[in-house]
């Protein structure tokens, strides 16, 4: 009741402030404290899904800003509005009104000193805001200044101390569950744990996620974060785990995800896993099938594009509408058909002149080495080695993110900005790459296969080679 009852006075104050500045209500209607404490009630509306509230946010934010800036010393005599300040700094608040207002504060030093490293690290100096704020034990503060602390501590050694990190991310929760800090320590928990490689700490943090935040306007980070989590950790993450987290999301987003998945295990060259994550997106659920998405057509074909079905693959390749694909789909697309194209082509005859390999011939031993200087050599391919995808981590952000849109679905479909973003450059498995052959070694005398089906493979093998370092080089 009580915080409905705070919540329905700012929604009063906003409504009053549409006919008088806000200034002038915020300053004789509330402390800072109230005000703060009212933003802070209405961002935890929004982490479990209320988009609705994201404009009584930005007045809540310009209201408490216009009372901060006109706070004086005797203001910030009562703790609980320097701490006010502290947390709005931490909640999308103006650096520079914060920096203005701890200058005419007076505190005890242990206040000023999480003041100059909340400052610090609103200015965008992260090694000087861990200098400051290295002594302060978050789990020591009031709950309210304690959570948004540990967030914060816990972004700024995501990097150099993930195992630090991810403990402070976990009293950040503790401190204040339920509430837009507790989003923002799990979404950020998914990428530390993607990025130290701990597939049990990343599959139960998506499983926390998914539960409680999926339809926060701060999902579709959360989206890239698992997407390059599940591609990076995909030999620690059974197929199981992953089936299990997105049953837990509608149908919509669980498809979007597939996709995701699939295009990026493609490029890379997990086959299992893009051929798991197509056939799920293609299956649908609750009656909803997508067979007919071009996405999902041109992913799963992309697994396969070498396999012994060669011929089905090419047919649906072909089916398949480009326009409905994103320009780098499309270079998806036209390298897909290049592959199953040169892998069905002919062999092309053996010159007439060119010697019948030496196993052949019944001449005697002695005459049986023959001389290949004429024949082309093949060349080294440079750049085919697999790059690892990075699980990147939000680590110098403010401790409450800005949504990327407020419309738009946690997660979108590859042909959206987000999904842009989350695509890494890589290439494919090594195993199918030419060794790289420095320039000043010579390279022993390539012989071409003279079987059918093992020069095809060899061409297969350059085709897909080339395509591969083509693949690295466009965005994706």
């Amino acid at each position: 009741m009580r915080r409905a009852a705070i919540i329905g006075r700012a929604v009063g104050l906003l409504l009053l402030s549409a006919v008088h500045p806000p200034s002038a209500f915020a300053e004789d209607a509330l402390q800072p404290y109230q005000l703060v404490r009212s933003l802070q009630l209405v961002q935890d509306r929004i982490a479990a899904g209320d988009h609705a509230a994201l404009p009584m946010q930005a007045k809540l934010l310009e209201m408490a800003d216009t009372r901060l800036r006109a706070a004086d010393a005797d203001d910030f005599s009562d703790p609980k509005n320097f701490r006010a300040l502290l947390v709005y700094g931490m909640s999308g608040g103006n650096p520079v009104t914060v920096e203005a207002a701890v200058s005419r504060a007076k505190a005890d030093p242990q206040s000023l000193a999480i003041a100059k490293g909340i400052v610090d690290y609103l200015n965008g100096r992260p090694a000087a805001a861990i200098e400051a704020l290295k002594p302060i034990d978050p789990m020591t503060l009031p709950p309210d200044l304690g959570a948004f602390l540990a967030l914060v501590k816990g972004s700024l050694l995501a990097t150099e101390q993930p195992v630090s990190a991810l403990a402070l991310l976990d009293d950040a929760r503790l401190l204040s569950p339920g509430t837009l800090v507790e989003e923002a320590a799990l979404r950020r928990s998914v990428g530390i744990a993607a990025a130290q490689g701990d597939g049990a700490r990343f599959a139960l943090a998506s499983t926390q996620y998914v539960e409680d935040y999926l339809y926060s306007p701060y999902a579709s980070q959360f989206a890239d974060a698992f997407v390059s989590g599940v591609i990076a950790l995909h030999m620690a993450i059974s197929q199981d785990k992953l089936a299990d987290i997105t049953a837990m999301m509608d149908p919509e987003r669980e498809k979007v995800i597939y996709l995701r998945i699939a295009r990026r295990a493609a490029i890379d060259g997990f086959a299992d896993l893009s051929a798991f994550a197509s056939a799920r997106a293609e299956r649908g659920r609750d009656g909803i099938h997508n067979q007919d998405d071009p996405r999902a057509q041109l992913y799963s074909s992309l697994s396969t594009v070498t396999s012994g079905t060669i011929g089905e693959v090419r047919a649906k390749l072909d089916k398949i509408d480009r326009n409905q694909l994103s320009q780098s789909d499309r270079d998806l697309l036209d390298a897909a058909q290049a592959v199953a194209g040169e892998v069905i082509a002919p062999p092309a005859p053996l010159p007439a002149e060119k010697p019948a390999p030496a196993a052949a011939r019944q001449e005697p031993v002695k005459t049986a080495a023959v001389e290949r200087s004429d024949e082309p050599e093949l060349p080294p391919v440079e750049g085919a080695m697999p790059e690892q995808p990075a699980a990147t981590t939000s680590s110098e952000q403010p401790a409450t993110d800005q949504p990327k849109a407020a419309s738009e679905p946690a997660a979108q479909a590859p042909s959206t900005p987000e999904a842009k973003a989350a695509e890494t450059p890589a290439v494919a498995s090594a195993s199918d790459a030419a060794p790289v052959v420095p320039a000043s070694v010579p390279a022993p005398a390539a012989v071409e296969p003279t079987d059918p089906t093992d020069a095809a493979m060899a061409r297969t093998r350059r085709q897909l080679d080339l395509i591969d370092q083509m693949l690295g080089a466009a965005p994706k």
